[in-house]
């Protein structure tokens, strides 16, 4: 996975817990444009990697905008990026875009709450600025912990829809009216903590197909007890290889020397999927949509393994 060196040019406290990171390219170049609502995997100081959306102008090729929520149980990520100082260098991977805009919706509705606003507004700047319809529903706890109210309130406040204080208990008769009268062709995009989508998913999915609900995820999913794993044969490039039971694919194909890319090494960052020729997967991430899964035309091969005894893989 290559990997662009950056510095940081910019810090905000956005909230009490939440820092936006102005991240420039080093030797001075543009970083480039990405799709509204991609992510970017960032090394930190302790070279622990996480995904972060990015929430700057996905057209503005100078320079991209991360934000960080410090967790209270961080396992060293958001604690060591709080740490950096304005000058700082630290590594970021080329934009990858897993809750893109649907070309085809006539309607967008986005559905956030807390860190989760932060792919939601990259993709109300883009909707926004391209003149196209949405509207934004934003949970959080309130005003003085919602990130970048703010710029919302500026730039789109006739989009805007700010739910604060709002209990968890309340949270469903807000999001059935906001979607009871949603015009045809509406798409849902949705990020925030793992209870809230799935909320907002149950709710949708009594009156949107599912191919028209699209969400968000940095939380891996929970495995199965390794102890019931099996081995099984993966064939890739006409070359067949094994893999036992508590091994990974992507383990085993990187070992052989196979170009495997992978980051998270928990199937929540899509960078390790691969195509499905032949076989069943048994699909363990938290990365690809039900449908994409029933499918059985891709996997994450960094956590997902095989019902049967053998997978044919190719690189997607």
């Amino acid at each position: 996975m290559a990997l662009i060196d950056v510095r940081v040019a910019e810090i905000i406290d956005e909230t009490p817990t939440i820092r936006s990171f102005r991240l420039v390219r080093i030797d001075g170049r543009p970083l480039g444009t990405y799709q509204a609502g991609a992510h970017v995997d960032v090394v930190g100081p302790t070279a622990i990697t996480r995904q972060y959306s990015l929430c700057s102008t996905p057209e503005d090729p100078d320079a991209y905008t991360v934000a960080v929520k410090r967790e209270e149980h961080s396992r060293g990520g958001s604690a060591a990026l709080h740490a950096l100082q304005v000058g700082d260098v630290i590594r970021i991977s080329e934009p990858r875009n897993l809750l893109g805009i649907d070309a085809d919706a006539e309607h967008h509705i986005l559905v956030a709450a807390g860190i989760g606003i932060t792919p939601m507004l990259s993709m109300a700047r883009y909707l926004d600025l391209h003149g196209q319809d949405f509207a934004l529903h934003y949970f959080a706890r309130s005003h003085e912990e919602a990130a970048f109210l703010g710029l919302l309130e500026e730039k789109c406040p006739q989009k805007l829809h700010a739910h604060l204080g709002v209990p968890r208990a309340g949270h469903e008769p807000i999001l059935r009216a906001a979607l009871a009268d949603a015009p045809g062709g509406s798409h849902v995009y949705l990020c925030g903590p793992e209870g809230f989508m799935d909320t907002v998913v149950r709710v949708a999915g009594e009156s949107f197909p599912e191919e028209r609900i699209h969400r968000e995820a940095f939380t891996a999913a929970e495995q199965p007890d390794p102890d019931g794993d099996r081995p099984f044969e993966v064939e890739l490039e006409g070359a067949t290889y094994a893999v036992p039971a508590g091994r990974s694919i992507v383990e085993v194909l990187q070992e052989a020397g196979c170009d495997v890319d992978t980051s998270c090494q928990e199937g929540i960052c899509g960078t390790c999927i691969m195509t499905v020729l032949d076989g069943t997967p048994e699909h363990r991430d938290n990365v690809l949509t039900r449908a994409e899964k029933a499918a059985n035309a891709t996997i994450a091969v960094c956590v997902s393994r095989a019902q049967g005894d053998r997978l044919v893989l190719d690189y997607f």
